[in-house]
């Protein structure tokens, strides 16, 4: 049986919004917000990427763990061939909450990640870039990365704007599960861990000269929500990628459950709208898989499965025949 994370004050199916700041005096402090940064190595593929106490959980097992790692071994495509994975969502949404309870991966080179995505981002030029990012880097196990990026959709505009902000935890994100939200309303972004908000960002600030320096109000397009787990070119941002921690078998990324919520702008309250337990063996209605290259992986759809009442994403290698 799912053991879920009822936050306080949902009721009946309905959670009452966190009030922004031009409605309550009493509304959470803005943090600070980091300086402006361009989005670390976006991939020309369609798809970028970017505490409360925890009630006891059933333990699950993942065949992530690795005994013997080879320091010496290296990236190598001639030898083996890479894999990642994609849970792609195929529901579009303007606005609301998006919880996940997962548990993610962290090795070096890796991207763990949850987040919301205007689906023609990729295309740049006239179209503009809309994301909220949820990611566990491969750079340390107890930090995890929160991120808005956007790109006004004009052809002189070449980089993305981007605000990513690093949060250390006390846990270890890969040992046990917690419970990922994004809330996206006209007024604020908002991130959490276990139903405790750790960073808001609200309408009106500004990041520099060009229209999409307010990212809050550049959130225009519809976005689809995902979950991938992939391999950076990137060291500086994520760790080198030798590959290495595959050799006992799969990096895998559990997700327990995913929930959404509808927001309404007049009563400014979120509704449950859906609810996945990953049930049975095969994904429903509300998901498709990636099957692109990531940088330092493939997508495989087959590295999408349905298992033991988990969605699990994983990091896997393949020899390649002619190597050996």
């Amino acid at each position: 049986m799912k053991k879920l994370f009822l936050l306080p004050t949902l009721a009946l199916g309905t959670l009452i919004a966190c009030s922004d700041s031009s409605s309550s005096s009493t509304a959470p402090e803005v943090p600070e917000t980091p300086e402006v940064s361009s989005s670390s190595e976006i991939p020309t593929q369609p798809i970028e990427s970017s505490s409360s106490t925890i009630p006891d959980q059933p333990i699950v097992e993942s065949s992530s763990s690795v005994s013997i790692v080879d320091p010496n071994e290296t990236y190598d495509q001639k030898k083996y061939s890479y894999y990642g994975a994609e849970l792609s969502g195929v529901d579009q949404f303007k606005y609301g909450r998006f919880e996940a309870r997962m548990k993610m991966v962290s090795i070096p080179g890796s991207v763990s990640s949850m987040f919301l995505y205007y689906d023609d981002s990729y295309k740049k030029e006239d179209v503009p870039w809309n994301e909220i990012d949820i990611e566990v880097l491969g750079k340390s196990k107890t930090s995890w990365q929160s991120n808005i990026i956007t790109r006004e959709g004009l052809p002189e505009i070449k980089k993305n704007t981007s605000s990513e902000k690093i949060h250390q935890t006390e846990y270890d994100a890969t040992e046990d599960f917690h419970l990922y939200a994004m809330i996206w309303t006209p007024e604020y972004v908002a991130w959490e861990i276990d139903s405790v908000e750790v960073r808001r960002d609200t309408l009106g600030i500004s990041r520099g000269t060009h229209a999409d320096s307010d990212q809050v109000a550049f959130l225009t397009e519809t976005e689809t929500l995902r979950f991938n787990l992939w391999a950076s070119q990137s060291a500086g941002w994520v760790g080198k990628f030798t590959g290495a921690e595959l050799a006992a078998g799969p990096q895998e990324q559990l997700i327990d459950y995913v929930r959404v919520y509808t927001y309404n702008e007049a009563t400014k309250t979120f509704a449950l709208d859906w609810q996945d337990d990953f049930e049975g063996t095969t994904l429903s209605e509300h998901w498709a898989t990636g099957n692109w290259q990531m940088e330092r992986v493939n997508l495989n759809p087959d590295n999408v499965i349905v298992r033991d009442g988990m969605c699990v994403l994983q990091l896997s290698r393949e020899a390649n025949p002619e190597a050996l």
